[in-house]
């Protein structure tokens, strides 16, 4: 028997990259896999892949900047499964005009409620679920920008990264005694299509030396695949040929 056999996983931002790699993961190691995106194309061929490795998969769009929208996905899950065990908070996106001399107030609002108020709204939403069984698992995608301030990442997302961080260190100081297990993993920069919406275009050279989505998925499932007595409260995972170490280096050489 697999090791989340019975199981049901919610992934948020399953349609491609590490969202994509984790509800893949997941199902392989046997969770019924609950797909949420904005948009329905990209997770039904996330489905289709899950179904293909014979795993089993649901598709959920909805847009998780909106709780109402949180709320009736979670309602759904509950009444379809009765259960929620892994929650994989996944969902985020960063804009072009990042820097505080771009940034606009609607910009701000964009990434800051797709990185952070999402994530608030999918886990308050899934708690009550774990409560009932005493029993769950949260795994949230920050960044490593979520550490350390990045203006690469941009003001907005370096904030709600740092959100995404505090969030997940106070589920487990409040939760614990509920069996409630919280992990954030801050990852450096990983080939996925969110860098298509970096200022400076990434080529594909350094695309292929970073952290690849599914690196990051197989985290993610042997995180959730931890027994229930243990926590990883954080971890961060990064490229060996880290581009900032490399331009550090370059510096100190000239």
């Amino acid at each position: 028997m697999s090791a989340l056999t019975g199981k049901v996983a919610w992934v948020t931002g399953a349609g491609s990259g590490i969202g994509q790699a984790a509800a893949v993961a997941l199902a392989k190691e046997g969770a019924t896999v609950v797909l949420t995106g904005r948009r329905r194309e990209p997770l039904q061929d996330t489905a289709g892949a899950i179904k293909q490795a014979g795993g089993k998969a649901v598709v959920k769009p909805g847009d998780l900047m909106k709780a109402a929208a949180v709320t009736r996905i979670a309602a759904d899950i509950d009444r379809k499964f009765g259960r929620c065990d892994i929650l994989v908070n996944n969902a985020g996106l960063n804009i072009l005009e990042r820097s505080w001399k771009q940034l606009s107030p609607a910009g701000a609002e964009q990434v800051i409620d797709g990185n952070l108020s999402s994530a608030f709204y999918c886990t308050t939403a899934v708690l009550p679920l774990m409560r009932r069984h005493k029993d769950g698992v949260l795994i949230h995608t920050s960044s490593v920008a979520g550490r350390q301030p990045s203006l690469l990442s941009g003001p907005a997302y370096s904030a709600a990264k740092h959100g995404v961080v505090a969030m997940s260190h106070t589920i487990n100081m409040e939760e614990c005694v509920n069996g409630i297990r919280s992990c954030v993993v801050c990852p450096g920069e990983v080939a996925t299509p969110i860098l298509d919406k970096r200022p400076v275009p990434v080529t594909r050279e350094e695309r292929a030396r970073m952290a690849q989505s599914e690196d990051v998925g197989d985290l993610i499932r042997y995180i959730a695949c931890l027994p229930p007595r243990i926590v990883i409260n954080e971890v961060m995972i990064n490229p060996t040929w880290n581009r900032g170490y490399v331009a550090n280096l370059q510096r100190g050489k000239a």
